[in-house]
């Protein structure tokens, strides 16, 4: 570990605020919070912080007062930094006019026209607050466009009874896609067999479930890309095979959307499908979500269903466009991919050096890290080691990093000088074989994290 960093004598005595908010948490919200993403035994559960107070750019302060530099950016929603000036402005003067009227507003058009300008499929475009309500939406559109029932997938998509359907069929539908052990309680019966798995970067597994349903199949949806990088020629491959059924091919880029190119993965990888969803990232934390798409596809929409008092808040609309006017004008994705990409390498050169059987994967703007069990200890307790010796160094999320424009270089190298200090006590584990020793933290419980391998 070195003799820089002092371990803490008394667990959790940081984060004492913290954790007398959680218990009451416990009480008054069913599993404490909203986002099964930020329930804190996905970190280090009694010394990683639990409540934020405010948060500037790449840091955030909890309840306790403590600053940390923050590696996961709000489970990547905020790709500028926190409380960015230009967005911030934005979104005040927006206020002063109101967030919402009793009719329209200019803005909900000027967001449309700039997204139509930078989204390849994006001839039309909706509105909503959430990455899962987003591909709902699309998944609703391609159904109706295509009038058929049936939907195959690869990839993370959300809560939704469409997507949760698939768990119906068999128990561990989503184990590769989702988390294993995920239960379809609550989701209707009857739409078993809606929703069919395919393998990323296996076009016969996309060709069985086309085989095995033939003219039943409405959409392909997909992440073009996120920890898995696509193989040559695999998305046209998935393009073509949609198209060829009479399918229509959505890419969820809910995550790679600005992130990879302002275009998402569909300019970067120069694949354009029949719709795209966005979000996370859209209006830099503020809820914002879209569904872009070819004309004929979208028009369907206008005679749906799919409605909602909220989808056109106009102080989220208003984040957005000055989210996306500085992506365009800054060249944001390139920026955050190369400060992600030179992470990616020192992080793993560190690792090698050190000898630890660990690998960090992923697109570069966004990247996880995957440590191997060793003997009797886990992944698990060897990541939630990893992240408890990160947030002793002020460092917030350890085995995930979401960069975002904040993170400058003087922000890369703390996040790895501090992953040098908490790889040497992985280190000091994997040899002595002595987990006890050293892990304060309660063990991750890894209720929401899919299969990187």
């Amino acid at each position: 570990m070195g003799n820089n960093v002092k371990r803490r004598e008394e667990p959790g005595k940081g984060i004492r605020k913290s954790l007398e908010l959680w218990a009451e948490a416990e009480k008054l919200i069913p599993g404490g919070a909203q986002l099964i993403s930020r329930r804190p035994h996905m970190f280090a559960f009694g010394v990683t912080p639990i409540f934020a107070e405010r948060a500037e750019g790449a840091y955030f302060w909890d309840v306790d007062g403590t600053r940390y530099l923050d590696m996961t950016m709000s489970v990547g929603a905020v790709l500028l930094g926190y409380r960015d000036s230009a967005v911030e402005n934005a979104v005040n003067e927006q206020q002063r006019k109101s967030t919402i009227f009793s009719v329209l507003h200019p803005i909900e058009v000027e967001m449309a026209r700039l997204l139509t300008e930078v989204i390849p499929c994006g001839e039309m475009v909706r509105f909503g607050k959430s990455g899962g309500e987003a591909n709902a939406v699309a998944v609703r559109i391609a159904r109706a466009f295509t009038n058929r029932d049936k939907v195959a997938f690869c990839g993370y998509h959300g809560w939704h009874d469409w997507y949760l359907s698939a768990n119906l069929a068999g128990s561990n539908s989503l184990d590769s896609h989702l988390l294993p052990g995920v239960n379809a309680r609550g989701v209707p019966k009857a739409l078993s067999g809606t929703s069919l798995p395919f393998e990323y970067n296996n076009i016969d597994s996309l060709k069985s479930v086309f085989e095995k349903n033939q003219g039943e199949i409405a959409c392909v949806i997909m992440e073009a890309s996120r920890i898995q990088l696509p193989q040559e020629g695999f998305l046209e491959q998935v393009r073509n095979m949609a198209h060829e059924n009479g399918a229509l091919l959505i890419f969820d880029e809910v995550v790679t959307g600005f992130r990879l190119a302002v275009g998402g993965a569909q300019q970067f990888y120069n694949v354009t499908p029949d719709l795209a969803t966005y979000g996370k990232t859209i209006a830099n934390g503020y809820p914002l979500t879209a569904i872009a798409g070819r004309r004929e596809v979208m028009e369907i929409s206008k005679d749906l269903f799919i409605s909602s008092t909220f989808w056109d808040d106009n102080c989220s609309l208003a984040a957005g466009v000055a989210t996306v006017q500085k992506m365009k004008r800054e060249r944001v994705a390139e920026q955050v991919t190369a400060r992600g990409r030179q992470y990616m390498k020192e992080w793993q050169r560190l690792a090698d050096r050190l000898k630890i059987s660990a690998n960090i994967m992923g697109m570069g703007p966004s990247s996880s890290i995957v440590f191997d069990e060793v003997g009797a200890i886990n992944r698990k307790q060897l990541m939630a080691l990893y992240v408890q010796e990160m947030a002793r160094q002020g460092v917030f999320g350890g085995g995930v990093l979401n960069v975002c424009l904040s993170h400058g270089d003087r922000e890369i190298d703390l996040v790895l000088a501090a992953a040098e200090e908490a790889l040497a006590v992985v280190r000091k584990v994997e040899s002595e074989a002595d987990l006890r020793k050293y892990l304060e933290a309660q063990e991750q419980r890894e209720i929401f994290t899919r299969r990187l391998v």
